[in-house]
């Protein structure tokens, strides 16, 4: 926490360069978990001389504003993590999946890497030369090193040696070479899509009309994931707009100008835009 308020406050101090700090009337914060944990960054804001203290808000509560100004909605959301939420009177209300890498975040950008190094292993153990997928997966985490004479353990180990939520920067390994037309990458993209409309239903029902954002990384760039995702979502709910999230930090500041009766349609569109 102390190193997370470090950031907010150097990037508040830039955002404030040449601006009277007593002048904020209202401010808005979006993290991760922000329904989770809620730490105290009063003591910051004080420190920052802010005229009023921001609101925390969850970071998928953002993704829901950056997308749509309307007060009810569904945002699906694919980037190192996996989620879907459902969002009432511009109030986070549900959320689906989120667990982590360990406990689900299926159709992430973990997921995809993790899933690709588990069909590299599954080749190996054929006793049969990577090809495809499989060889890009090797090459990206062993580099020019290469796999050695136990191309098992050396994978196994590659994998163990980081973070579990490093193995998100192979999503793009699986999406380049989905894009390649590579079968089994595509096979992935395809499970992913389905993991990702299976949460989103958790929450949804049938024939709603409410809008479905688009978030994350993953779907809000012109992915194959996301060009998987939207057909499926059109033909489970063909009557309900499908939105990109737009500026995370404009839909901040579209929050706290709506806090203070000033979040007009038109300000959204020149925020998010």
């Amino acid at each position: 926490m102390e190193a997370a308020a470090a950031e907010i406050g150097g990037a508040v101090r830039a955002a404030l360069a040449g601006v009277d700090p007593g002048r904020v009337a209202a401010g808005v914060l979006g993290l991760a978990g922000g329904l989770v944990v809620r730490p105290e960054f009063g003591p910051l804001w004080d420190s920052l001389g802010l005229g009023a203290h921001p609101v925390l808000v969850s970071d998928v509560l953002l993704a829901h504003a950056a997308g749509s100004s309307g007060p009810d909605g569904n945002v699906v959301l694919s980037g190192t993590g996996g989620m879907a939420a459902e969002v009432l009177g511009h109030e986070l209300r549900r959320t689906a999946d989120g667990h982590g890498w360990l406990l689900g975040d299926r159709g992430s950008g973990v997921w995809l890497g993790r899933e690709a190094v588990v069909g590299a292993l599954a080749t190996i153990d054929l006793d049969v030369p990577l090809t495809g997928l499989d060889a890009a997966v090797a090459e990206a985490l062993t580099g020019p090193d290469g796999l050695g004479e136990d191309p098992r353990s050396t994978l196994i180990a590659a994998v163990h040696a980081q973070a579990p939520a490093r193995l998100a920067r192979l999503a793009p390994v699986v999406l380049e070479r989905a894009a390649a037309g590579d079968p089994a990458a595509l096979a992935l993209v395809d499970r992913a899509a389905d993991h990702l409309l299976d949460t989103l239903a958790l929450l949804r029902p049938p024939g709603s009309t409410l809008p479905v954002v688009l978030a994350g990384g993953l779907l809000t760039a012109d992915t194959p994931l996301a060009a998987r995702l939207r057909p499926l979502l059109a033909e489970r709910w063909p009557a309900a707009p499908l939105r990109t999230a737009g500026d995370g930090a404009g839909a901040a500041a579209w929050l706290a100008a709506r806090s203070l009766g000033a979040g007009t349609a038109e300000l959204h569109r020149a925020l998010t835009a």
